[in-house]
């Protein structure tokens, strides 16, 4: 393979020197070739005292070895970055020169990118993922900045979520028809904080098939990690919304005690996460699975829609905004202790409120 790229770029080089000897006319046979007189009598003089290799060796790129900085002074501009997301690259390469870290501001810029830290938008989602796992105690700037991007994020209508299991959303999708089967549906739910997400086919679109999803995959994950669903996101389909004495899923939410969340009509975007997902699968899986095999049922593409769900959790890397580049079962795992420090059992309460009684019963006895 090598020696046939070879001979391709030499042939021509060697072809101008022929038909220049051939034609007596050096200008006539650069201009039949393509090439300049000077590329002419470079490659003349070379192939006279190097032959053939030294054509080789001209026609070969020298590798271009990247300027690295060190690895303390990469890991100084990731931790400051990090540590105060305001400071552009200017002002952070001043600021890693005081503390004795050289490197010039088109440097930190070099490194933030490698890194997926070039934006300050971007800086303050790492150092809101990592304050919230690893329960770092943050600074007046840290927590200023957070703030103000925060009520930024509120003005445009973003979602805010906490901790895993604080808001979870979900979607149905339309998969397509099947052969003897007929239309296939997908309930989807995501995680909005982890991404972790689960789906369920279906070939009808209802009230009872969103239940059944919750009441099948999602709630019993929750229950298996100990964490409570506290509210749900749906668009305002038929399949959602209705009479809460009369409508299965909102009975179904009654009863988990979940609240919901609707968005804004005829805004799917506000469902962005779900969404975003569903483009994700499409790509990932769908598109492949049904160049690949031919499906007859709903459990045959179900056991393979599990498969890859599975290492979408727990082997893909995820740029979720809380997952910072690692798996969403990984995410999910490392954050759930925000959720049950924000969650107190209901004995412990019932406790806790008896103890409260008693003491206020003993001061007024005495």
């Amino acid at each position: 393979m090598t020696n046939n790229i070879e001979q391709k770029v030499i042939k021509p080089k060697l072809g101008v020197l022929e038909l220049a000897k051939q034609l007596g006319n050096v200008s006539q046979a650069c201009k039949v070739m393509g090439y300049s007189r000077d590329s002419f009598y470079r490659f003349k003089e070379l192939y006279e005292t190097g032959g053939e290799e030294a054509l080789k060796d001209m026609s070969r790129k020298k590798p271009l070895v990247k300027n690295r900085v060190p690895d303390h002074v990469e890991r100084a501009v990731v931790e400051l970055a990090v540590e105060n997301p305001a400071l552009g690259q200017l002002r952070a390469a001043h600021e890693l020169q005081q503390r004795g870290v050289m490197v010039s501001s088109s440097g930190v810029r070099s490194i933030w990118l490698r890194h997926d830290l070039e934006t300050m938008k971007k800086r303050l989602k790492a150092l809101e993922a990592k304050s919230a796992q690893d329960g770092l105690v943050l600074t007046e700037e840290q927590l200023a900045a957070l703030e103000k991007a925060k009520s930024q994020r509120e003005a445009k209508g973003e979602i805010e979520t906490e901790h895993p299991g604080y808001l979870g959303s979900q979607d149905t999708y339309y998969v397509g028809t099947m052969k003897g089967v007929g239309k296939i549906y997908q309930q989807t739910f995501v995680d909005t904080y982890s991404r972790v997400a689960m789906c369920k086919l279906y070939t009808e679109k209802t009230a009872i098939t969103a239940a059944d999803a919750l009441n099948d995959k999602v709630i019993p994950f929750f229950e298996e990690q100990g964490i409570e669903l506290l509210r749900i996101l749906t668009d305002r389909g038929t399949e959602y919304c209705g009479k809460v004495e009369s409508h299965a899923y909102q009975l179904y939410l009654a009863v988990e005690n979940i609240d919901h969340s609707k968005t804004k009509a005829h805004s799917p975007q506000t469902n962005g996460i779900c969404e975003r997902f569903h483009r994700t699968l499409k790509d990932e899986f769908y598109d492949i699975a049904f160049r690949k095999k031919i499906y007859r049922s709903v459990e045959k593409l179900q056991t393979d829609l599990d498969a890859w769900l599975f290492k979408y959790n727990e082997q893909r890397p995820h740029s979720g905004k809380h997952c910072y580049g690692k798996t969403p079962m990984q995410t999910f795992r490392d954050a759930k202790h925000i959720a049950l420090d924000k969650t107190i059992p209901a004995h412990v309460s019932e406790c806790q409120i008896t103890d409260a009684h008693n003491l206020s019963d003993s001061k007024i006895a005495a």
